[in-house]
Parts: C-alpha cells; structure tokens; sequence
C-alpha cells in the first residue's frame, strides 16, 4: 500500500480544555489546527467533555440521571462544537472531513475497507480526516454484547473505546510513518507529577526487544487524568502494536508544537525500532 499519511495525531479530551476556567483551551485549538495538512490524520478525543462544559454554561447545572444517558447527551452536544472549533483554526484552503466510528468498523472487514478507502483518498483531495468515537449512539451495554459475540467466533477484538486504541488502530490501518499522542504531561514519568523523570526513549533493535522495554516501562504507569481514562499505561500499551510495525510514536504534551515534538526539540517519550548497524 502507498504510504500517503506521514502523521496521526491523537488529543486527549483533558489536553483540550482549560481547567482554570472550565473553557474549551482555544490555544491548543489553534495552534493544533495550523498544524494540520493533508498527510496528517487527527483522532480527537473531546466531544463528551465539551458538550459537559458547553451545557453546564448555558444551563447552570449538570445533566442528571443515568449515567450511561447522561454521557450520550453530552456527546451529541459536544461533537458539533467540536468540530466547528476545529474548523476556524486549520487553513482554510484544506477541507475537513468527520468520521465517527465504532467498534464494529474494525471488527468487519468489509467495513473497515471501506473506511480505509475514505481515509486513503483524503490527501490527495486536499482533505484532513478528524476521527472521533460515535459515543452518542453507542450504549456500553449493546457494545460489550456485540464485543463478546465477536471474540467468541476466536477473532481478535478491536475495541476502540478508548481513541488511544482508536489512533493505534488508524495509524496500523494507513501505516503511517509517525504517531504523536498528545496529553496533559510532557510524556510517560518515573514519579507521577514529577517532570524530572521523563522517560525520554523506549526502544528495540527487534519487537520483542521493544515490547521487553515497554513492559518494563509500564510499572510506573499509574493513574489516569479523568474517571474512565485509561491514563499512560493505555497510551503506551496501544501505541507498542504501531511501534513495533516500524512507526515512530511520540507521546507529549498538547502545548508542544508538533514541528517541534517531530524534530526533537520539545520534551517527550519517543517509542521505536532502533535500525542498529
């Protein structure tokens, strides 16, 4: 397959809001969005927070009752604004496309095909894919059915709960040359909260080599930035797949410029196949 997608990147919903005054962080909005070309994929995380924030200014309050309800009505609020903040930021002579998916699009092969098409002609049509999970028409309850009648047929489950997955996921489908996942801290820490103790590199000369590292690593991964987050042990345990196929992931904070992140010059945890000679 031709390789027309150099970069995926993939934003955490806490990297995008600013917690001081519980507002959409319009800083990362645009300095992310300028970033963005045809070439580059985003997997944005973000809807249901945003659509939280965005009722809890007009209304005064939160959404009450079942949970479950309660997290799809903030979805669906959210993914509009969403992508209309995207939309003001990236250049304008690019065009956006949305594409909501599920688990079932990469469980189904014809189905994760034809999303691979779509995903595939974006370049060359001076368009930027913007992926997000379909949260508001996806009960926990219906997906974990569906998820346990696919891995008793002996297959492998993609799950793509978490857009970590998601992202992990897109960049094996277009192999794609870079991931960068950006969150809240510089990268994955010894110590968490103690930015002294960034892990700079996780590396191998082979992929069991690199798995060992990772595996390694994962002891100090602990906590997550919000309930339901699956924290750096799931960024790290998703991005290891698309690491050991040859992609180069980052993971770094979302107020680093991805010029910057790419090129070395800003802090993060660099996870890759070293070509040792």
């Amino acid at each position: 397959m031709k390789q027309v997608y150099d970069t995926v990147i993939k934003i955490g919903s806490m990297a995008l809001i600013h917690h001081e005054d519980g507002d959409l962080d319009y800083n990362i909005f645009s300095r992310l969005g300028k970033a963005l070309r045809p070439g580059m994929l985003l997997v944005s995380s973000g809807a249901t927070e945003i659509g939280r924030v965005d009722y809890l200014k007009r209304n005064g309050s939160e959404v009450t009752g079942d949970m479950e309800d309660v997290k799809t009505d903030y979805a669906a609020q959210g993914q509009s604004i969403l992508m209309e903040t995207y939309r003001r930021f990236i250049d304008p002579n690019y065009s956006v496309r949305q594409v909501l998916v599920e688990h079932s699009h990469f469980n189904d092969k014809e189905k994760r095909e034809h999303i691979l098409r779509l995903l595939m002609r974006a370049p060359a049509q001076g368009a930027i894919p913007i992926i997000n999970y379909n949260d508001p028409v996806s009960s926990e309850e219906n997906r974990n059915m569906e998820l346990r009648k696919i891995g008793n047929g002996g297959q492998a489950v993609v799950e793509c709960v978490d857009n970590d997955e998601t992202a992990a996921v897109i960049t094996t489908l277009v192999e794609a040359k870079t991931l960068v996942i950006l969150t809240s801290v510089d990268g994955i820490y010894k110590e968490r909260g103690d930015a002294s103790t960034l892990i700079p590199e996780i590396s191998g000369s082979t992929p069991e080599e690199l798995e060992k590292e990772a595996q390694e690593v994962l002891y100090y991964c602990k906590g997550a930035s919000r309930k339901g987050a699956g924290g750096a042990a799931a960024k790290l345990k998703y991005s290891l797949e698309p690491a050991k196929a040859g992609t180069d992931v980052y993971i770094s904070s979302a107020d680093n410029r991805i010029a910057d992140i790419l090129s070395g010059k800003a802090r993060s945890t660099h996870i890759f196949l070293r070509t040792d000679k």
